[in-house]
């Protein structure tokens, strides 16, 4: 099964501090690797107009103070641009799902900072990596559940609850999740 544009939602006992309550988009997903990005860790103190700034990236419209997500533990140093398919950079931006794309130039942060940005943009920093097999093995020892994509979900800022939120829409209650689940 490809992963590609499906949410893993994680599961209370996953044992990774990094992940717990996490919600990642997965943005490829192949037999030899997967990438997600982290939708609901935001960065302590770092919002969308300053790093801009400190990249010198210069503000054509006055942008909202979303913060930045901690995409993953895996490079860290860069930047990953989560958009709707209204911006594209040639060979640079990638299909995820329905109006998604990922974008991770500088392109992308010119084009939120621009009179004409995307209509919808989140930036992460860094990246949540799986090898080859990875992924497979961890969702068969119930580590995430998969959902199905929803924009309202990947672009809200409420990222406090986003975890609850994923798992209503699939219309499970966290209270009745148990930390160590058994395998069928």
């Amino acid at each position: 099964m490809n992963l590609t544009g499906k949410i893993l939602i994680a599961m209370p006992g996953i044992g990774d501090d990094r992940f717990s309550s996490a919600v990642i988009l997965i943005c490829a997903h192949a037999e030899d690797f997967a990438m997600g990005l982290v939708l609901n860790k935001p960065m302590s103190g770092v919002v969308l107009p300053d790093l801009l700034d400190q990249l010198d990236i210069p503000l054509s419209v006055e942008l909202p103070e979303f913060e930045v997500l901690e995409g993953g533990p895996v490079g860290r140093d860069r930047g990953f641009v989560l958009h709707s398919s209204d911006f594209s950079c040639e060979k640079a931006t990638m299909h995820v799902g329905d109006n998604l794309c990922l974008t991770a130039t500088r392109d992308a942060l010119h084009a939120i900072a621009s009179e004409e940005p995307p209509e919808y943009a989140i930036l992460a920093l860094g990246y949540a990596g799986w090898g080859p097999g990875q992924i497979e093995e961890e969702l068969q020892e119930n580590v995430w559940l998969v959902s199905d994509c929803e924009h309202r979900l990947i672009y809200d800022q409420d990222h406090e609850h986003k975890w609850t939120k994923a798992l209503d829409q699939m219309g499970i209650s966290p209270a009745k999740l148990q930390p160590d689940a058994g395998h069928a």
